[in-house]
Formats: C-alpha cells, sequence, structure tokens
C-alpha cells in the first residue's frame, strides 16, 4: 500500500508547480493582510504554494493510510438506513472523523470562520485525492461547496450561525435540489415556501428525491417561493436545519458509492432562512452552486480513474501469461499508456478550469466591494466568466466520461478476475458510473456548453497558447495543433448556420473536437518545460489528431438525413 496519495502521484505535484495563484491570491489574501490576524495564513505567495504542498501531503497521508485500506469495507457495509435514520459505515465514519481532525472540513471558508480560505482549483486537486481512497467519502468532503454558497449569500447573522460549524465539522451540509418531477429540468421544481407572517419566518413543504448526503445537518433547498408562478423565475434559495419535520423517507439501493446515502427527504412544514433575494435560487445562486458541484465531480472521476489506472498497471506487471507479464503485450502496454495521458489531459483542464472559476470569483468579490485597484476590471470579469462558463461543462463532461472509458479499460486489463467483486476494479467501475449522471448529465453539459461554443468563447485562449514561441522541438506538434483549431473554428462556423434540430443533433461533436483541442494545447504548453510531459503530449495529440479530423468531417458535411431517418428507424412500437 502506497504511504501517501499526494507524494506518489508526480502529475499533481507537477500541477501544484505550474499553477499560478499569484493574482488570485493576492485578493484573497487581501494583500497577505490576514497572515496578521491568523497564525497559519500564509505571509507571502510563497509561503501559501508551501502551504498548499503541505495541505497535500496532510491529506494524502490520510487518504493512503486511512481511508484507502477500508474502501471495500466501506463499500460492502454501505450506508444503512433504519427507523428514519441514516448511519455511515464504520470505515466512512473513521474517514470523516480524521477529515474533521486534519482540519480540512473548511477548506474554502475564510480565515475568519476557522476555513482555510483555499482557492477553487486547490481545494479540486484535494477532491482529487480523496476520490482516489474512496468515492463515498468524496460526496461528504466534495459537498463542502454548500458552506460557501452560504458564504457567498446568506447573510451575516446566517454566516455567522453555520460558518464556523462548518469549518470545524461540527455540521455536513446536502445540496437539495432534484424532485421526482424535476430533475434536469429544475425550472419545474414543485416544493413550496411559504412566508408564516405570524412566526415571522419561511417554511417549506414537499418532496425531494435522489439527494447526495441528504442525512446532512444543513440543507440548502431550491423551492418554489412566488405564488402562481409556474419557471425559474419563481424560485427561491433557502436553508435549513435538519429537525424533526424533514424526514428521510429510505435511501437510494444504487449500483455504487454505497457509503454515501442517496436520501428521498420531506419537508413537513420546516423552517427556513432565505437566501440572498427571492428569485434568484435557480438563475443565479443554485446555478453558482452546481457549477462549483460540477468541478469537484469532474475531480472525482479523475480521482477514481487514477485508482483504477493504479490498479490496472499492478495487475498488467504482475499477470504473467505467454512467459512474460502481460503489460509487456503491446495490445496492454497501448492501453495503460492511453489510460495515463487521459488521465493527465483530464487533470489540466480541470486545473484549468479551477483557475478561471478562481478569477471570476476574485473579481466579482472586487467588485462587490467597489474596490478599483484592479485596472480593466469589467473586462476582466466578463473574460473570466466566459472562460467559467465554457470550460465548466466541458470539464464535466470531458472528465467524468474519460474516468469511464478508463475503468473500464482498467477491467479489462483485468480480464475475468476484474469482474469478480475481490479485485477492487470491480467497485471503481461501479462507483464511476455515476460521474457522468449526477450534477448534470454529459448531454446537460453538453446543452449547457453548446452556446459558447457557438459564439467562439474559447478562441481568444487558444489564440494565446497559440502565440507562444514552443521552439523547433515542438514546430512540427503545433502545426499539427494549428491545424486542428482551424478545423474546429470551420466546423463552428458550419454548424452555427444550420437549423436548430441539426445543431443540437451535432452539438456533442463538436463538443468533442473542443474538448480535444484545448486539452491539446494545454499538454503541449506542459511539453515546454517537461520531457515526460512533452511524450505525454505527443501520445494524446496522436491518439486523438484523426478523431478531431473526423469530428470536423462530420459537422462540416451535416445535414438533416440523421433527423429524417428518425422517423422511421424510432417510430417502431413495442
Amino acid at each position: 500500500m502506497t504511504e501517501n496519495f499526494f507524494l506518489d502521484n508526480q502529475d499533481l505535484q507537477f500541477r501544484l508547480e505550474q499553477l499560478d495563484l499569484r493574482g488570485v491570491l493576492e485578493i484573497k489574501e487581501h494583500g497577505y493582510a490576514y497572515a496578521q490576524e491568523s497564525p497559519i495564513a500564509p505571509r507571502n505567495y510563497a509561503d501559501a504554494m508551501d502551504n498548499f504542498r503541505l495541505l497535500f501531503e496532510v491529506l494524502g497521508d490520510i487518504c493512503a493510510n486511512i481511508i484507502a485500506p477500508r474502501a471495500a469495507e466501506a463499500d460492502e457495509e454501505g450506508a444503512q438506513f433504519h427507523d428514519g435514520q441514516v448511519e455511515y459505515a464504520a470505515a466512512t465514519q473513521e474517514a470523516i472523523q480524521a477529515l474533521k481532525q486534519a482540519d480540512l472540513m473548511g477548506a474554502m471558508l475564510p480565515w475568519k470562520y476557522g476555513g482555510l480560505n483555499l482557492p477553487e482549483t486547490i481545494y479540486q486537486m484535494m477532491i482529487d485525492i480523496v476520490s482516489r481512497a474512496e468515492a463515498g467519502v468524496m460526496t461528504v468532503f466534495g459537498l463542502q461547496e454548500i458552506a460557501s454558497t452560504i458564504n457567498e449569500y446568506a447573510d451575516d447573522e446566517t454566516k455567522e450561525r453555520f460558518l464556523h460549524r462548518f469549518a470545524s465539522g461540527e455540521v455536513n451540509g446536502a445540496m437539495v435540489l432534484t424532485e421526482p418531477d424535476a430533475g434536469s429540468d429544475l425550472g419545474a421544481v414543485q416544493t413550496r415556501a411559504s412566508f408564516d407572517e405570524e412566526a415571522g419566518i419561511w417554511r417549506l413543504n414537499g418532496v425531494k428525491r435522489f439527494i447526495t448526503n441528504g442525512n446532512a445537518t444543513v440543507h440548502v433547498i431550491l423551492a418554489r417561493s412566488e405564488e402562481g408562478s409556474s419557471d425559474a423565475r419563481g424560485l427561491s434559495l433557502f436553508l435549513i436545519e435538519r429537525d424533526e419535520t424533514v424526514r428521510i423517507r429510505r435511501i437510494e439501493n444504487k449500483l455504487g458509492i454505497h457509503a454515501s446515502p442517496t436520501c428521498e427527504v420531506q419537508y413537513n412544514n420546516t423552517p427556513a432562512v432565505l437566501i440572498g433575494k427571492r428569485r434568484f435560487g435557480l438563475i443565479r445562486y443554485s446555478m453558482a452552486m452546481m457549477n462549483g458541484a460540477r468541478l469537484a465531480v469532474s475531480a472525482q472521476a479523475i480521482g477514481i480513474a487514477e485508482a483504477a489506472y493504479r490498479e490496472a498497471y499492478q495487475y498488467a506487471h504482475q499477470r504473467v501469461q505467454f512467459n512474460q507479464p502481460i503489460a509487456n503485450l503491446p495490445a496492454v502496454s497501448r492501453m495503460l499508456l492511453l489510460m495515463r495521458a487521459e488521465i493527465e489531459a483530464s487533470r489540466a483542464l480541470v486545473c484549468e478550469t479551477g483557475l478561471w472559476v478562481d478569477r471570476l470569483k476574485t473579481y466579482e468579490h472586487l467588485q462587490a466591494q467597489g474596490d478599483k485597484s484592479l485596472p480593466h476590471l469589467r473586462k476582466k470579469l466578463k473574460e473570466a466568466a466566459s472562460l467559467a462558463d465554457a470550460l465548466t461543462p466541458l470539464i464535466k463532461y470531458y472528465a467524468t466520461e474519460m474516468g469511464n472509458r478508463v475503468c473500464y479499460i482498467a477491467m479489462q486489463i483485468h480480464g475475468g478476475v476484474g469482474y469478480m467483486c475481490e479485485f477492487n476494479i470491480e467497485r471503481l467501475c461501479r462507483d464511476v458510473r455515476v460521474t457522468n449522471i449526477y450534477e448534470g448529465t454529459s448531454q446537460m453539459q453538453i446543452v449547457a456548453m453548446i452556446g459558447k461554443l457557438l459564439g467562439h468563447a474559447l478562441d481568444d485562449l487558444i489564440a494565446e497558447w497559440a502565440a507562444v514561441d514552443y521552439g523547433p522541438e515542438f514546430g512540427a506538434l503545433k502545426k499539427q495543433l494549428v491545424d486542428i483549431t482551424d478545423m474546429f473554428k470551420q466546423a463552428t462556423d458550419a454548424l452555427k448556420e444550420k437549423e436548430r434540430d441539426i445543431i443540437d443533433y451535432y452539438a456533442a461533436d463538436l463538443a468533442d473536437m473542443a474538448a480535444f483541442v484545448v486539452i491539446s494545447w494545454l499538454l503541449l504548453r506542459d511539453a515546454l518545460v517537461s520531457q515526460r510531459k512533452a511524450d505525454i503530449a505527443r501520445v494524446y495529440i496522436d491518439e486523438h489528431l484523426s478523431k478531431i479530423s473526423a469530428l470536423g468531417t462530420k459537422i462540416l458535411n451535416a445535414d438533416e438525413t440523421a433527423l429524417l431517418a428518425r422517423e422511421t428507424i424510432l417510430a417502431e412500437q413495442f
């Protein structure tokens, strides 16, 4: 068993070394003035980066030596439900306690609430590490976005009441959006919020379904506050502390992440606190919360894929067939090579996305404070918002599909034994499957990003990378990327001119092109500072170059043929 899940991961260490969070931390740490108030706040940028490394080492030790060794046990026991009460598996309880004792439960909360004031990018790397150890524990640790939402949008009284308790681990949270008849279509939410004039408080009534960690102490809930409304404009966001009016009706019997309770919850005149303004519940607050959760699920998929790769790598070097380890067979070594490239490609994109989300948050903070010290703040905010909105669904789509591909290949390398429950890869395949379903399916991510892609939201960023001098060593690779970027733009413009039905039909192809193009540039950028990364870039680009070209050709030739075929092929009655 590995002793530390950070120190044994050279890619995570590389990503930390390459991160440039100077501007973000200068604002988040208020010019590092917080060091005068908190003994653990960084004094300067170098100090902050040292703190991050130390944090990763502590987390890596917990994950390697406490959480991962009992992951199979947590899965087998699973969350239990008896007489309306949910109880975590014993191994999960131990994992949560270890994370609490290490003071890691308030990762992104400000120093004044006992948090660590971490940037989003650093937090997502932590989720990556936790998810490699046990995906179910991640759903408790990864729901710190709930506390961040309270910090960003709730009033001061609510913050004081809850955030210290979140940071200490006394309470945990659940994001409560989905209902039996309102899954992807959250505008159809029917849980009612009514204001009790006599008591001077809001009360909630309704049923929510598929709520991850629904047994949490604190729920942040999307509910209909405007009488007579039927769309997103009638929804507001509320906070409740679970009491006797909240009934957990059951937990789901799921394919995977058994350690994580997925609950059906009923609210019966439950006292609630309004977060922010009425009517902004979905269009602003829940969307911001979901975007954070989508980043977290992306990191979760990467962490699971990392675990699957390592299981496959170890097995391939131990399993002897034809008088040699199967890792020596070209068919198997190619699979291992492509798995490694896919994981590191996804990690590069999640860090790039996290960086733009961090910039967006800091710029929004400056704007809210009326701080005009940053030149061209409005322009920078607009750029960061556009890129965060485009890259977040892109990484959620790509990383979670990647995680499923990697786990599939890892089981294939194991052969028949991988299908047996005694091997970890069976559990990892079950756990990863939900990542491209919850927090918005892959298809919903494509819907979320297609407008941005058609609007060329990524062009300026890609142009910035293309303007870099990659030298003679990478000249040929750069030429290939310039060519596929041109094809991507042509395909974008061609699709944009089509009818809406045709755009929707081919949107997934454009999303795949966007992911491959963006990631290829990111890997080429990495190649400038690492020979190993240069090899990763060559492997990834070689594997995907023809795919990008084929996708571009498909879009350029897009017509309504397939749409018309639906009328005959899918008209069958069963």
